[in-house]
């Protein structure tokens, strides 16, 4: 074999290693798993209801915006339905953030990069239905209009993603096919700075 062949099959090899490295492993799926287990939410409007993430200790929640009503909410953590104040709901990006009461609340870590993660291997939750449990599954992110990512995870709006190392990034806003549309936490970030902040009546 020529020295050029073999330097050809080394990166080819090396490379074929590296992306098995980047596939999130079993305990990367179970940490996922864990904090959704851990700060996931229902977030419940007057018309429809899906699930949301912890993200401020506070009792800050991000969720889809198809969960909120205009300007309340409600969110079922602990076996109790609290009521919560919309901070955040946008149509166009389709992600809202609601606060529960103040209170200590089991926050999921985050990651807020200006990086798109797309090109990353990210983690959802597939919710269980009657005696199934909850599954985390993985899948790559793609590139999709800006702000936003397609991921071929079929989760429903309000899912959260976290990466391999258990940080959230992403919301899914939308189910698009055979996957959803997802919102990275930069975008979702950027959006709260730019929104007038309502203050929650005792």
């Amino acid at each position: 074999m020529s020295h050029r062949l073999l330097a050809l099959v080394l990166a080819l090899l090396a490379t074929s290693a590296s992306a098995a490295e980047d596939r999130p492993s079993r305990a990367d799926l179970q940490k996922a798993l864990s904090l959704y287990e851990r700060s996931g939410v229902r977030v419940r409007g007057s018309r429809e209801a899906g699930p949301g993430i912890i993200v401020g200790a506070e009792g800050q929640v991000l969720t889809s915006v198809r969960h909120v009503s205009l300007e309340a909410a409600q969110v079922e953590y602990g076996g109790k339905t609290l009521p919560a104040t919309v901070v955040l709901a946008n149509a166009y990006l389709k992600v809202a953030v609601v606060a529960a009461p103040p209170g200590t609340y089991p926050a999921a870590p985050v990651k807020v990069s200006e990086e798109s993660p797309a090109g990353q291997w990210l983690i959802g939750i597939r919710q269980g239905r009657g005696k199934q449990k909850d599954r985390p599954e993985s899948a790559r992110a793609r590139k999709a209009p800006e702000p936003f990512i397609d991921v071929d995870l079929m989760l429903p709006a309000g899912s959260p993603l976290f990466d391999t190392s258990g940080r959230l990034v992403a919301v899914c806003v939308q189910r698009r096919g055979p996957g959803c549309r997802a919102l990275p936490l930069d975008a979702v970030k950027r959006q709260l700075a730019a929104t007038p902040q309502r203050v929650a009546t005792p």
